[in-house]
């Protein structure tokens, strides 16, 4: 279960809507796998593996609400939700590897991977209403969507003595999706009926061609890698009911440039600049949301574009008898950074994402391994930065500074070569946003594995979020609004166990979706 809840309170008018509730995923899901290598020669590599997975979903919710006005009840209502849904999806890939006799690492690589995930899923929404309020409207919903991505990679490695070696490549994505998306509310006489303003069928499709080169040089003590990727993204979203489109076309370049010197076999230092892209996600392009709680709804933006981060980073690597650690610094600029902007109106949280100006940020990053006894090791990394935000939205300045800072502690234990034992613990401050102000969250994993018959058997056992500490809590207080978010999912508990067979390892079952 996850548990919510949720505070919308208008301050003009001195009203708030309070929301408590859970939601539920139960899920079953079935998978195969099947893979082949045929071997041309000894150097000729043909691989064709494929995977199909069916999804059965069910998705019950309830969020009991109570709206106030100058802290007065005025009226309490039940929300509940039943919803189901299919998701099948298909996985293949087609791979030749050839490697040239000259030199080991001399190889060209061709790939052809094609994904196809597809949902059919239905919703309908009861209310049942306290004494004394009115009746709230039901409403059934409807999905249909289906995405479609093929990716064809070509990449060709060739050194030319034991100090020089080239890189080339070309990579094409190809990504398309439909989203048919329908509301209906109920009508005085029991039917029901579509709603337009929540009906309409998304189109997205994105094209994407790039080809990179490197080159690289590694001596005794001293590296250099220099390398340039060229993109072009062709991006067009559709909305079929109301003929709104997007469309977006460009050329990137994205410069890398990495040094390293070695001072001894214990000490180095490395620097470093790099051109990033972060393409927005599909859910953040798609406007349809899910209306569980139709007071606090997350949307897309079609019109969202992507951020672009410059990269610039400093740092040393030492290595000790029983450890080793990394210290960076860095300083990236972010621009077109995407942010989730709420807005109110009639007691209504909307989230929606928003290319919000600028982002500079400088700070420092720490890994470290440590492996105090033979069976036990630590290994980590922190990091902490101080940035500066500048950017306006609908004539409302977020320029402000703040800092933010996390860390994660794995440790290991293995008690002989069948058993080994791990816990993980993270940590991450609060966080200022454009809006609002992300609480702080510490939490911890537990795991094992037993080995049996060699390797062949393994069990797994884990518990996710051990004391069920994960909180995402948002707060937001401005002039007009407060809007406060909370919710845990809880702890996540797994046992498996696999088996291989044959030259097969056994796969390790973690309880994620494959």
């Amino acid at each position: 279960p996850r548990e919510m809840e949720n505070i919308n309170r208008d301050k003009e008018s001195r009203t708030e809507i309070v929301s408590e509730g859970k939601q539920f995923r139960n899920e079953q899901f079935y998978n195969a796998v099947l893979g082949s290598d045929f071997y041309i020669d000894s150097n000729n590599v043909l691989t064709l593996s494929g995977s199909f997975a069916y999804e059965v979903e069910a998705q019950p919710s309830q969020f009991e609400f109570t709206r106030r006005s100058n802290g007065s009840e005025e009226e309490r209502w039940t929300r509940k939700e039943e919803t189901s849904a299919t998701n099948p999806k298909l996985q293949y890939e087609l791979q030749y590897k050839r490697e040239f006799r000259d030199d080991e690492d001399h190889k060209l690589l061709f790939s052809a991977i094609g994904n196809y995930f597809g949902k059919e899923q239905s919703s309908v929404f009861t209310h049942e209403e306290a004494e004394g309020t009115p009746d709230r409207i039901d409403q059934l919903t409807a999905t249909a969507f289906s995405e479609g991505k093929y990716t064809f990679i070509i990449d060709y490695t060739k050194p030319f003595d034991d100090n020089w070696i080239v890189e080339t490549g070309l990579h094409y994505l190809i990504n398309d999706v439909d989203n048919d998306f329908e509301v209906q509310n109920e009508t005085s006489d029991g039917s029901f009926e579509k709603d337009p303003g929540q009906t309409n069928l998304f189109e997205y499709s994105q094209d994407v061609l790039g080809v990179y080169g490197t080159g690289s040089y590694e001596g005794e003590a001293w590296g250099l890698k220099l390398g340039l990727r060229i993109e072009n993204t062709d991006l067009n979203t559709f909305l079929v009911e109301t003929e709104e489109g997007n469309s977006q076309i460009f050329t990137n370049l994205f410069p890398t440039a990495h040094t390293s010197y070695k001072l001894s076999e214990r000490v180095s230092f490395q620097a470093g600049y790099s051109r990033r892209i972060f393409r927005p996600r599909l859910w953040d392009l798609n406007p349809f949301f899910n209306i569980r709680n139709n007071f606090n709804i997350r949307a897309g933006n079609p019109n969202l574009l992507p951020e672009f981060t410059d990269s610039y980073e400093m740092g040393a690597i030492f290595i000790l008898d029983n450890s080793s650690f990394n210290v960076n610094v860095y300083h990236r600029y972010t621009q077109d950074k995407v942010e989730r902007v709420s807005l109110f109106s009639d007691g209504v949280t909307t989230w929606i994402p928003q290319n919000i100006g600028t982002n500079k940020a400088t700070g420092v990053e720490l890994n470290f391994k440590y492996s105090p006894f033979r069976k036990i090791s630590f290994n980590g990394d922190a990091n902490y930065n101080v940035f500066v935000r500048n950017g306006s939205f609908e004539g409302q300045n977020f320029d402000f500074s703040a800092d933010v800072w996390s860390a994660k502690v794995i440790a290991k234990y293995k008690y002989n070569k069948s058993l080994d034992l791990e816990v993980t613990t993270r940590y991450q401050s609060r966080e200022q946003t454009v809006q609002g102000l992300l609480r702080y969250n510490l939490f911890a994993d537990f795991g094992f594995r037993y080995k049996i018959m060699n390797g062949k058997g393994v069990f797994n056992f884990s518990i996710r979020d051990i004391f069920a500490s994960r909180i995402r809590q948002n707060t937001i207080d401005n002039q007009d609004f407060y809007s406060y978010s909370w919710s845990r999912r809880g702890r996540f508990i797994t046992l498996g166990f696999s088996y291989g067979f044959g030259k097969g390892e056994a796969m390790y079952y973690s309880g994620r979706r494959r």
